[in-house]
């Protein structure tokens, strides 16, 4: 049976790619077609990319982040790290490696 821990461990880890790739779709895909493209059509394609990113991704991996921070025991200076690194492209797969890589 795994620990509490190897638990929080995977639920970071599972909310880490998802919230990753999901930013990389929104900075890469949403944002350049809707600020550089005048394609209406296009646009209207691809709006799920920003709502499924804000609503149940992001809120999910911060309570992730939160969850293993406190069976960590991070610092909250490190715990705030951890959240704010969902907000940038690579950012949640570069704490995805450094977690893993320290705790496996």
């Amino acid at each position: 049976m795994a620990s509490n821990m190897d638990s929080a461990i995977l639920r970071f880890r599972i909310m880490a790619w998802i919230a990753g790739i999901m930013s990389l779709l929104l900075w890469f895909v949403y944002m350049p077609v809707k600020y550089l493209f005048d394609d209406p059509d296009l646009l209207s394609k691809i709006t799920w990319i920003p709502m499924f990113h804000g609503m149940p991704i992001y809120p999910l991996y911060v309570l992730a982040a939160i969850q293993f921070s406190f069976k960590a025991r991070y610092s909250l200076p490190k715990m705030v790290g951890l959240i704010l690194a969902g907000t940038l492209p690579v950012a949640s797969l570069v704490a995805e490696h450094r977690v893993v890589r320290r705790y496996r």
